[in-house]
C-alpha cells in the first residue's frame, strides 16, 4: 500500500505539499494539487486513519457502558447519546456487561489505550475508586449521583424521588408498601432502600424485608412478583416498581387472575415508558433520552460537571 513518501514521489512533490493536499489545505498550486490527485488515484491509497487519530489525539470514538442493550430504560438514555454523536460526528462503542465487573474495566482499559476518547457508564458494577483510577486517561461520565469530584454525572435523586412516591401511595391511604427493584448492590438501589427506611420510621409503619422483591427486570417478571405477594399472610396493597415494564406484566397477570388494579394492589412505576401510558399505569416520568444527551455534552467536555434531572409524578389508573 503506498504512504505519503511514495505519492510525494510519484507526485514530484514534497511530503508537506502531499500532506497539504491530503488535508485540503488553501495554499497549494493547481498545478501541484493535480500531480497529488492524480498519484492518490493511481496508487489507490487510502488514509491510515490509526496514523491521523493517533496525529490528532483523537479517535472520535466514545464507550458506552450498559448492563443491557435490550431494556427500554437504558435503550432511551443510549438513544439520546445517540442523537448527539451522529451531529459531533462521533461513532460509539457499546460494552454490554450484564453487571460482570471484569467487561467494564476491558472498557476502562480502552480508555487507557487511547483506543476510545472518553466513557460513559451507565449503570456500573465496579467501585467507584476503581473508576477514579481512570479519569487521568479520559472523560468518565457516570449516569448516578456521586460525591466525587473527579467524575461528570447527569443523575436523578433517586432518595428524594422515591420517598415522594412513597408518600403520595401513603396519602392515597397505604399503608403496607413494597417495592421491586432491579439489584439492591448498585448506588441507586442503596438511595431507594434508605428512603424507603426513612419513611418507614417517619410515619412508623413496619418495615417488611420480604415487602422488597429484587431481580425485576423484564416484562415477564411480573408473573413471578405477583406469585410471590400470593404466597404472604399479609401482603402489601401498593407496589413501587422502578421499571414500568415489570409493572406493565404485573398489571396484566393480576387481570387473568382477576385481582382488582387499584382496589386491592396500587401499583405506581417508574420512567414513563410508551408501553406505561397504553396501559394507563401512573408512573414516575424520568427524561432518559434528555438524560442521553447530556452525558454525551459531557463526555465531551473537559469540565467536572454535575447534572440533576426533573422528574415527575404521571397519574393515572393503577393508584
Amino acid at each position: 500500500m503506498a504512504n505519503i513518501k511514495d505519492l510525494a514521489r510519484m507526485a514530484g512533490v514534497s511530503v508537506t505539499t502531499v500532506s497539504r493536499v491530503l488535508n485540503n489545505h488553501p495554499y497549494v498550486s493547481e498545478e501541484k494539487r493535480n500531480a497529488v490527485l492524480a498519484a492518490i488515484k493511481a496508487s489507490d491509497y487510502h488514509k491510515n486513519i490509526n496514523a491521523v487519530n493517533l496525529s490528532k489525539g483523537k479517535t472520535q470514538l466514545m464507550g458506552v457502558v450498559l448492563p443491557y442493550s435490550d431494556h427500554p430504560y437504558f435503550a432511551l438514555l443510549l438513544k439520546g447519546i445517540a442523537k448527539l454523536a451522529m451531529q459531533h460526528n462521533y461513532k460509539l462503542v457499546l460494552f454490554q456487561t450484564d453487571y460482570q465487573e471484569d467487561r467494564e474495566l476491558e472498557a476502562l482499559e480502552m480508555l487507557k489505550l487511547k483506543q476510545i476518547d472518553s466513557l460513559v457508564i451507565c449503570s456500573r458494577a465496579c467501585d467507584l475508586e476503581v473508576i477514579e483510577e481512570h479519569v487521568q486517561y479520559g472523560p468518565i461520565v457516570l449516569c448516578e449521583k456521586t460525591g466525587s469530584e473527579r467524575i461528570s454525572s447527569t443523575f436523578v435523586d433517586h432518595y428524594s424521588t422515591f420517598y415522594k412516591a412513597l408518600s403520595y401511595l401513603y396519602e392515597n391511604n397505604h399503608r403496607k408498601i413494597g417495592y421491586c427493584i432491579s439489584r439492591t448492590s448498585g448506588a441507586s438501589s442503596k438511595e431507594r432502600v434508605a428512603a424507603y427506611r426513612d419513611f418507614a420510621n417517619h410515619y412508623n409503619l413496619e418495615f417488611n424485608p420480604d415487602y422488597i422483591i429484587d431481580e425485576c427486570i423484564y416484562f415477564e417478571d411480573g408473573e413471578r412478583v405477583v406469585a410471590r405477594l400470593r404466597e404472604m399472610d399479609s401482603p402489601p396493597t401498593a407496589l413501587l416498581v422502578t421499571n414500568d415494564q415489570v409493572a406493565a406484566g404485573i398489571v396484566t397477570c393480576c387481570q387473568k387472575l382477576n385481582i382488582p388494579i387499584p382496589g386491592e394492589l396500587a401499583i405506581l412505576g417508574f420512567d414513563n415508558q410508551p408501553i406505561a401510558k397504553m396501559m394507563d399505569i401512573t408512573t414516575v416520568e424520568i427524561p432518559l433520552e434528555k438524560m442521553g444527551m447530556n452525558l454525551f455534552l459531557q463526555a465531551i467536555s473537559e469540565d467536572i460537571s454535575k447534572k440533576e434531572m426533573p422528574v415527575k409524578l404521571i397519574e393515572r389508573g393503577t393508584v
